[in-house]
C-alpha cells in the first residue's frame, strides 16, 4: 500500500506531519517522530518578538550608558519567556538536519515584514527544506480596512518568496471576509501551500485576581469541521498545496482530510496528549481502513470528496446549513424547525 504524498514539491513517506509545538524543540523528539513514521516535521515557531528583542539587546550593549532609549526595553518580553533564542533556533535546525532524513520545515511567527526576510534566509542556510509563515495577528485597529490587512499578507508572501529558494507555506486563521478570494490572492503571490487553520488562543479572566490570563485549550476532533470544509472548497481551485491542521486526532480524521483534498495532515494536540508514538497507531489504523475499503494509495483518496468531486457539491454551502437546522434532533426528542431556531 502506498501512503506517500507530495507537499510543496517534497516527496513524503506519509501524510502525517507533526506541526509546530513544544515537542519539536528537542532533537530526540524529532528523531522519535521520524522513527514513528512522520512524513516531515514543522519546527516550533521563532517569534517576531524574539527577533525584535535580540535587536534591542544588541543596541543596548552598543549604546550602554548613553541613555538613548531609556525605558523602551520594558515594552518587550523578558528573554526567559522564550525557551531558546534565534541563534539557538538556527543551531537546532542544523543539528536536526544532521540527525534525520525527513524534511525539516522552519516556522516564523510574526505580523510584519521587519526581520522576516533576513531570518528566512538564515533558516534556509541552516538547512530547512521549506518554510512556514505562521501568521498570528489579532487586528484591533477600527480604522484599518480589511483589504489593507489582506494586502499586507500578500506583500509578506511576495517578499519572503523573493528572498529564499525553499518552498513557502502560509498558516492562516479563518477570519477573512472572503476566504476563497484571499486564498487565491496568496496563491497568485507565490505561496506554495496554505495551512488551514491557525487556532488563536483566546484569553480568559481570573475572577479571583481580576487579571486577564492565557488559556491554552487543546483541540478536539470536532475542530476538524472548519478546515475540512475550506479544504474541500479550495481543492483544485488554486495551485497551492493544502495542509490540514486543527482537530486531527485519529485515522478517520486523517482520511476525511485527505478525501477533501489535503496533501498532508498536521498533528499537534493528539501528540501532546497521547505521545509521539501515537503516530504509529494512526498510520496503522489508516492502513487498515484503506485495505478494507480497497484503496491502494493516498493519492487515490485525495480530493475524492472535495466540492469539485462530491456527488452533492452544495453539501459544503448554505443549503446544507438549512438542512442541518431542519433535521437537528435534541436529546429530549424534539426536532427543531427553522421557525423555532433563534441562534
Amino acid at each position: 500500500m502506498d501512503i506517500t504524498t507530495t507537499y510543496m514539491g517534497m516527496q513524503l513517506r506519509s501524510p502525517l506531519v507533526p506541526s509546530s509545538s513544544p515537542l519539536t524543540e528537542n532533537i530526540d523528539n524529532i528523531q522519535r517522530m521520524e522513527d514513528a513514521g512522520a512524513g516531515a516535521v514543522v519546527m516550533h515557531s521563532l517569534f517576531e518578538e524574539q527577533l525584535i528583542l535580540e535587536s534591542y539587546e544588541l543596541h543596548h550593549h552598543l549604546t550602554y550608558g548613553t541613555e538613548s532609549f531609556a525605558e523602551s526595553l520594558t515594552y518587550f518580553p523578558e528573554p526567559e519567556r522564550f525557551r531558546i533564542g534565534p541563534d539557538e533556533y538556527l543551531e537546532l535546525i542544523h543539528k536536526a538536519k544532521e540527525k534525520v532524513d525527513i524534511p525539516i520545515i522552519g516556522s516564523l511567527n510574526g505580523s510584519s515584514l521587519d526581520g522576516w526576510t533576513d531570518y528566512a534566509r538564515l533558516l534556509e542556510q541552516a538547512g530547512i527544506s521549506a518554510l512556514e509563515l505562521n501568521t498570528y495577528y489579532v487586528q484591533t485597529n477600527t480604522e484599518l480596512p480589511g483589504e489593507d490587512i489582506e494586502e499586507s499578507y500578500v506583500n509578506m508572501v511576495r517578499t519572503v518568496k523573493a528572498s529564499v529558494n525553499v518552498p513557502v507555506a502560509v498558516k492562516l486563521s479563518p477570519y477573512f471576509t472572503n476566504m476563497a478570494n484571499f486564498a487565491q490572492r496568496l496563491d497568485h503571490a507565490g505561496a506554495d501551500a496554505l495551512v488551514l487553520f491557525n487556532r488563536f488562543y483566546q484569553p480568559d479572566i481570573n475572577l479571583e485576581t481580576l487579571e486577564v490570563e492565557p488559556n491554552v485549550l487543546l483541540s478536539t476532533p470536532h475542530d476538524i469541521r472548519l478546515p475540512l470544509r475550506w479544504i474541500a472548497i479550495l481543492y483544485d481551485r488554486i495551485h497551492a498545496d493544502l495542509a490540514a491542521t486543527s482537530g486531527i486526532h485519529n485515522a478517520h480524521d486523517v482520511l476525511k482530510m485527505l478525501m477533501v483534498g489535503a496533501n498532508i495532515t498536521m498533528l499537534c494536540s493528539v501528540l501532546l496528549r497521547q505521545g509521539i508514538n501515537h503516530i504509529r497507531c494512526i498510520e496503522e489504523e489508516m492502513r487498515q481502513w484503506m485495505e478494507k475499503h480497497e484503496y491502494a494509495s493516498v493519492r487515490q483518496l485525495q480530493g475524492s470528496m472535495s466540492q469539485k468531486n462530491c456527488p452533492n457539491p452544495s453539501a459544503f454551502e448554505r443549503a446544507q446549513y438549512m438542512k442541518a437546522l431542519r433535521t437537528y434532533k435534541p436529546e429530549w426528542g424534539r426536532i427543531y424547525e427553522p421557525s423555532y431556531y433563534h441562534g
